[in-house]
């Protein structure tokens, strides 16, 4: 399936670099359409990348049969945590240089995404996807979290997001399918990036939709939520 995750990373990088432009959608109160696409990417999350971490957990198992890390359970439980942690710890550092004029934020937030991106791209074209419909409901939930993305990220930094980081973060993501696409890394290396991922995605969605000035729309998130973990389930 080479071909189609080249197909599917140039997709990614395309809706990252042209969702402001075919997508408007509102802020406060917040688009359903941000909503639902919340649901979507903690349906994948939960249903598919979270049961793949137990299958990581044991290849780790079998890795670290000795040591100080031999003595902890759920290894890849706390790797996604930690990404969870990092990505948050991140985020309150950048909200706290913005209120202090710091024009830092900007390369702040543009590090942390690239890297998420990268991730992304990375697991698309290394994971083993059993068919053709798994990478696509992979490609469907992370794409349409990448708008949710975009709108973040917009709505803090404006002009310097729509000239410059939209960009770079549609290159982050080519970037990582093309390490995961040429390059043959080691399965644990894998397993990592899955959880790491797997955190920060729930971080994301999660802070775009609690805060109560948003007024998002539960309504529309419990539609992609469900509707998405029945199609998950379906096939």
């Amino acid at each position: 399936m080479f071909w189609l995750s080249l197909l599917f990373a140039i997709g990614f990088a395309l809706i990252h670099y042209f969702s402001g432009q075919l997508i408007h959608v509102r802020e406060t109160p917040r688009s359903r359409f941000l909503s639902l696409a919340g649901g979507v990417a903690v349906a994948y999350v939960f249903l598919h990348l979270l049961p793949e971490l137990n299958e990581y957990q044991q290849e780790l198992e079998g890795h670290l049969e000795s040591g100080l890390f031999a003595s902890i359970e759920n290894h890849i439980l706390v790797v996604s945590m930690l990404g969870l942690a990092v990505f948050y710890g991140l985020e309150r550092l950048a909200t706290q240089m913005k209120r202090r004029g710091n024009g830092s934020v900007f390369w702040i937030h543009m590090a942390l995404f690239i890297v998420y991106n990268f991730s992304i791209g990375y697991v698309l074209a290394e994971s083993e996807f059993d068919t053709a419909w798994a990478m696509t409901l992979y490609f469907v939930a992370l794409g349409i979290h990448f708008i949710t993305v975009d709108q973040g990220l917009r709505h803090h930094h404006q002009e310097s997001y729509d000239r410059r980081g939209r960009l770079w973060l549609s290159l982050a993501v080519l970037a990582g399918w093309g390490v995961g696409a040429f390059s043959v890394l080691h399965e644990v290396t894998l397993s990592m990036i899955v959880a790491f991922l797997a955190g920060g995605i729930i971080l994301n969605v999660m802070k775009e939709e609690l805060p109560e000035e948003r007024d998002s729309s539960f309504r529309a998130f419990a539609v992609g939520l469900i509707g998405y973990a029945l199609l998950l389930l379906a096939i």
